[in-house]
């Protein structure tokens, strides 16, 4: 590891990352150097850690180089890796922006969950196509405490549990993963999200996101949302042909989702670089004995 690493931080809806350039792959990036990073009180902070490498150089991402130059490696906070995260496909689409690597307009992002497609606006807000939903069958319960709700599944190429709550505060403190049943649902965890009405096609929402706890955003999680209420409220663009928007209020901020008649799903929202610096690597290999 170098002695110095360079960094950034940036959030989108207070939804924030450590990104850690990194073009080559050459930094041995463990589960334990993750959550030393992301410790908001011994390290940088964040909800997770955006490695940007070249696809080309990374051995889960080669196969899509030749559309994406660029893999988001994303990782959670506690060191474990996602698939994907909406949010972070905005800042990761900023960074890039920041560096010089692209200009305002279309990009494409390698992630676990496929190549996702960006567009920088003028106006300083991203859109990410983000893909399909799918919403496997089964009856699935959220709960907290001495309540309990029914959820809806849905996979935004990550498991979201949605349920509709009366209040948010409902939630708790969100600090640990409420229980889900039927116990082996989902065998490697799922966010969850819960969701009250604000107005026509407008609702808020806290989540619990797997191996980070409560956190101020999740994009693939607003997505899930939107899916599930527009599927309560009886809308399926599939059948209508009509595109569904909705609002979609969380803690940090909010993100605009449209689901279109072929099935493919858009989140609109800001992405913010708010600093850059080097990480001392002395205190890294120090904060991993």
């Amino acid at each position: 590891m170098s002695t110095r690493i360079a960094f950034l931080k940036g959030h989108g809806t207070e939804n924030d990352f450590v990104i850690l350039p990194d073009p080559d792959n050459a930094i041995e990036l463990s589960p334990a150097a993750v959550a030393a990073l992301c410790d908001r009180r011994a390290g940088i902070g964040g909800d997770g850690v955006l490695h940007v490498v070249r696809s080309a150089a990374h051995p889960e991402a080669r196969r899509m180089a030749g559309e994406a130059e660029w893999f988001m490696d994303y990782r959670n906070s506690d060191g474990s890796i996602a698939e994907m995260c909406g949010n972070g496909v905005r800042v990761f689409a900023r960074y890039l922006q920041h560096a010089g690597h692209v200009a305002e307009g279309d990009l494409a992002i390698a992630t676990r969950g496929g190549v996702k497609r960006a567009h920088i606006a003028k106006d300083g807000d991203v859109t990410v196509g983000m893909g399909g939903s799918r919403l496997p069958e089964g009856d699935v319960t959220v709960r907290v405490g001495e309540r309990s709700w029914p959820a809806r599944n849905v996979n935004m190429g990550n498991p979201h549990a949605v349920a509709f709550v009366a209040d948010l505060a409902h939630a708790g403190d969100l600090y640990t993963p409420p229980p889900v049943s039927p116990e082996g649902a989902y065998p490697e965890g799922v966010n969850v999200e819960f969701v009250v009405d604000r107005g026509p096609r407008h609702v808020a929402m806290r989540v619990h996101e797997r191996g980070s706890g409560e956190t101020r955003s999740c994009g693939t999680g607003a997505c899930a949302v939107a899916v599930a209420t527009a599927r309560r409220d009886g809308a399926d663009p599939a059948v209508t042909g009509t595109p569904a928007t909705y609002t979609v209020d969380v803690p940090g901020g909010r993100l605009v989702i449209t689901e279109r008649p072929d099935g493919q799903i858009e989140m609109t929202g800001p992405a913010v670089i708010v600093a850059e610096g080097t990480i001392d690597g002395e205190w890294l290999e120090n904060a991993l004995r």
